[in-house]
């Protein structure tokens, strides 16, 4: 399927073409994520139960260097390679980026160091969707969707939030604000954002990770946060947000 073809005149075509390929997308990314969240509760349960396994952090560092060393030096960019193949289209990124992410990012937990699962779901998602590009010869513009249906399928999925997901993939602003919200950290997302976009975007990039901190409530991606000040209502300072649904639902039951 050629890129002049891909997206035919025929609106109704050309949107049965896009859903059908954001669906094969959200399918092996959602499969990926299934199986890359298997590995990190096989990797988290396998530390806590030998403890040992923490002295072996800088072994366990020297691999995953020597690996991205042999294997990775196309890919060793990760998400600021994403973020650039989107704005400024250069070179499809290669299906290395996923596994070694993956497997990067397992070893990391087994060993006890500290890395997110957000990054490892942006890398994965993007590097699976952007074999498409090759694959119906997609022009720029095309692969900038496809790119961001990749980043979202990726976030969403490991993380259960798929309207968030959506947003998350749409800009390095929504990226900022969507991280805002779901980590409870506006004023460390602002400082991202001026850091990754500069100091232009720092206004809008404040105004939307405290509108989105705001809105997002009690909630978070991090269930062993505490409540340092109530965003609204009354709610016990230093309590678990994981805490929070039972004082709400207990609060509710006495005032029935």
């Amino acid at each position: 399927m050629r890129s002049n073809h891909f997206l035919l005149n025929n609106s109704i075509t050309a949107l049965g073409q896009w859903l059908a390929l954001a669906l094969l997308i959200a399918v092996l990314t959602g499969t990926a994520s299934a199986l890359f969240l298997f590995s990190l509760d096989w990797a988290t349960t396998t530390r806590v139960n030998h403890h040992w396994l923490i002295w072996l952090l800088p072994v366990a560092g020297f691999i995953v260097g020597w690996i991205y060393l042999l294997y990775g030096s196309a890919v060793e960019g990760g998400n600021n390679l994403v973020l650039d193949e989107i704005h400024h289209p250069h070179s499809i990124i290669r299906l290395r980026m996923a596994p070694l992410v993956f497997i990067s990012t397992v070893i990391s937990h087994l060993f006890g160091a500290s890395v997110g699962r957000e990054g490892t779901a942006v890398q994965m998602g993007a590097s699976i969707a952007d074999q498409f590009t090759r694959l119906f010869r997609l022009t720029p513009d095309s692969r900038r969707l496809v790119l961001m249906a990749g980043i979202s399928a990726g976030f969403s999925s490991v993380f259960g939030t798929p309207l968030a997901g959506a947003i998350f993939g749409l800009a390095g602003m929504g990226f900022v604000a969507v991280f805002a919200g779901a980590a409870n950290t506006p004023v460390a997302s602002t400082l991202m954002a001026i850091e990754l976009f500069g100091s232009e975007t720092g206004i809008y990039a404040a105004l939307a990770c405290a509108v989105a901190w705001l809105i997002s409530g009690y909630t978070g991606i991090y269930r062993s946060q505490r409540v340092a000040c109530p965003k609204h209502g009354f709610v016990p300072e230093n309590i678990k947000l994981a805490d929070i649904p039972h004082f709400l639902a207990a609060n509710t039951r006495k005032q029935d």
